[in-house]
C-alpha cells in the first residue's frame, strides 16, 4: 500500500511540473522558440483601459525588445486560473505573432525578474508622451 501511495504522490508531482514546464527562462528564449526571428512589429496593450500603442518604426522596436528580452521567468506555484492583466504584448514577424501578457505565456503564470511590469508601464506612458 506504501508503494502505491508513493507511486501517486511521484506521478502528481510529475504532472505539476510538467504543467508548469518547471525552468526558468528569457522572455528571448519564448519568442523564438514560438519562430519569431525579426520582429517588425509590437503591440502593447493597457488591460485597464483597453487601448493600445503599435510600434513599428524598427528603431523604438529595438529599443523596447533590447528592454524586455533577457527578462527571466521563473513559473509561479500556483497555477490557477486568474483574471484580468495589466499589460499584453504582441511581437510580431510577418504574420507570425507571439502574444503574453507580464504574468503569462502560453497559459503558465511566471513571475518576472527583474520585474517587467516597470520597465513596459514607463515605455507605454513614453510612447503617449511622443503621441502628444
Amino acid at each position: 500500500m506504501k508503494k502505491f501511495l508513493n507511486l501517486i504522490l511521484l506521478v502528481s508531482l510529475f504532472l505539476v511540473s510538467a504543467c508548469t514546464n518547471g525552468k526558468t527562462q528569457s522572455l528571448e528564449t519564448f519568442y523564438k522558440d514560438a519562430k519569431i526571428e525579426s520582429i517588425d512589429k509590437v503591440v502593447i496593450q493597457d488591460g485597464s483601459t483597453g487601448a493600445s500603442k503599435t510600434i513599428t518604426t524598427l528603431e523604438q522596436i529595438n529599443e523596447f525588445v533590447s528592454l524586455i528580452k533577457d527578462i527571466q521567468f521563473t513559473p509561479q506555484d500556483n497555477q490557477e486560473k486568474r483574471v484580468g492583466w495589466r499589460y499584453g504584448i504582441t511581437l510580431f514577424d510577418r504574420e507570425k505573432e507571439f502574444k503574453f501578457t507580464l504574468s503569462e505565456i502560453d497559459n503558465t503564470y511566471y513571475d518576472s525578474n527583474p520585474d517587467i511590469y516597470p520597465i513596459v508601464d514607463n515605455y507605454y506612458k513614453q510612447l503617449e508622451v511622443l503621441e502628444e
